[in-house]
Order: C-alpha cells, then structure tokens, then sequence
C-alpha cells in the first residue's frame, strides 16, 4: 500500500474517533428543550446552584425503601398505620409544623417499626416522639416537650414522651439524614414551573401517599414524581409531561401512571373537609 494511501486512511479513523456518538447528539439535541430551572437563583448563594444537580444525583443514590415490615407486627396493621398518620397530619398543623417536619416524622416511624414490635396502645406514642424528633431535626425553635404532653391529654406524660425518643434515636442509630419524598418534592414542582394551586394539591398528593402503607412499595423519588404528575392531571394542565421534567426528576410519563392513579384515587375518596383544611392551612 502506498504511503500516501496510509496517510488517508489515518485521518479517516482519526476523523470517526472525533465524531460525536448518536447518544450524544440526542442528548444534546433534547437539552434544547430542558428549561434552566435555576437561572433566576444564580445569584441566590443559599440555593447552592452550582450544587444542585450533583446534590439531587447524590439522593437519587441515597434514597431507600423502608423493608414490608406489617406481616411481623402483632397488634397493628395497614389501617391502624393510616390513622396513626392522618392523627399525625392534624398535630402538625397544631403546631404549625412545615411539610419537611410530617415527612421526616412519617420516615422515622416506618423504620421504627421495621425494627421493633410496637403494642397498639403505644403507636401514638411513637408518633409523637418521631416528631419530636423531626421538629428539633428541621427547625431553628420547634415546640418544646411539654406542647406534645398537651396533645397527648394524658394519654402519656412527659418521661414516656422523652423516653421514647431516646429509643428511636438509639434504634436508628441517630442517623437521621435520608433523602424522603420531600426533598424530590421541592425539586420537581419547581421543574414543573407550579404555581401555588399546583405546589399545594402536589403536596397533598405526596401527603395521602404516606397515609397508605401499600405505597412504600414506591421509592421516595417515584412518589414526589408521580404527586406532580397527579397534581397536573387532576388540573388538567398541558404537557402533563416534558422533557425538563423527564430530565430532573429521571422518570417518564409511563413509569408514573400507576403511581399517580392511586394517588389520584385516594384524593377521591379523601373526605371534603380534609381537602379544604389543607389547601387553606398556609403552611
């Protein structure tokens, strides 16, 4: 072969190793239609945008499914785990606690749970404590020990309270730190460019999620992904679905449908002062 044949061959291969691979194009073709979600908090240095992305990769690796743990409890069952909860969303609002509070609240009982028998009669206990736990975790000045005796009527005095508290850190082994169907919460309505009617019925969505114990099944992403995809179809909006969506929340249309149909279903059957109460609470 000649020389200069070999030459030419060459900048062939060179020229193939430098093109850009079909998958690449695609991807760079659909970042056209991915919105900048966090352009107007550039210069907002609490919002940590040049972290966010890396932040929500690290949950996404993070996030876990607390083990079906009701076939080895004795005295407690899905139902009895759906009043615990609902309670639980009413001394919330009591104590105006945000959002992040209920769903940290709702974690730390399930993983208790998993771990431990727990009597009927000491489930609200349980509740109460987990809060605790939360409030302290989540605020800067939450409620002290003796507003959760007030809710408790004297049902428990302020050493069970205390009590089980150090019981649930000491089986959790303090760590408190897991990415729960909040944090994706925050991330994906502000994919969704929500306004506040669609934040809050996302929201509630989420929230009647975590009264029903047959939705753990679903990972905490999948759950906040599929609460806004509820919250679109149940307002109608159009697309119920984008490209920037797929993109920050890492779900398709069709991976949420089943999902959000049992959300959807359990936003029917919700009674109509529950709905009202949330949508008007302001917290």
């Amino acid at each position: 072969m000649k020389a200069s044949a070999k030459r030419g061959r060459r900048k062939v291969i060179r020229a193939k190793r430098h093109e850009p691979k079909a998958s690449a194009i695609g991807l760079l073709k659909k970042k056209k239609y991915i919105s900048e979600i966090d352009k107007d908090d550039v210069n907002n240095i609490l919002a940590g945008v040049e972290y966010v992305e890396d932040l929500y990769e690290f949950y996404k690796l993070a996030e876990n499914q607390v083990g079906d743990y009701m076939d080895r409890q004795t005295e407690i069952d899905a139902h009895t785990r759906l009043v615990l909860v609902f309670w639980l969303i009413d001394v919330r609002y009591q104590l105006k606690f945000p959002s992040e509070v209920l769903f940290l609240t709702v974690h730390i009982v399930d993983r208790y749970l998993e771990q431990n028998l727990v009597a009927q009669k000491d489930l609200p206990l349980l509740g109460l404590s987990a809060m605790l736990i939360a409030g302290k975790y989540e605020e800067d000045k939450p409620p002290g020990v003796e507003e959760f005796v007030t809710i408790a009527s004297g049902f428990y005095n302020r050493e069970q309270i205390l009590s089980t508290e150090k019981s649930i850190l000491e089986k959790l082994g303090w760590s408190l730190t897991v990415p729960n169907p909040y944090h994706f919460l925050i991330r994906f309505v502000k994919a969704a460019g929500a306004d506040k009617e669609m934040e809050d019925i996302a929201f509630f969505m989420a929230e009647l999620g975590l009264m029903q114990y047959e939705m753990m099944k679903f990972c905490p992403s999948m759950l906040a992904a599929s609460a806004v995809y509820a919250a679109k179809l149940y307002l109608k909006k159009t697309p119920l679905w984008n490209e920037t969506l797929e993109f920050h929340t890492g779900y398709s249309e069709s991976q949420l449908t089943g999902c959000a149909q049992k959300l959807l279903s359990f936003h029917s059957e919700a009674p109509d002062h529950l709905r009202t109460a949330y949508y008007h609470q302001g917290i």
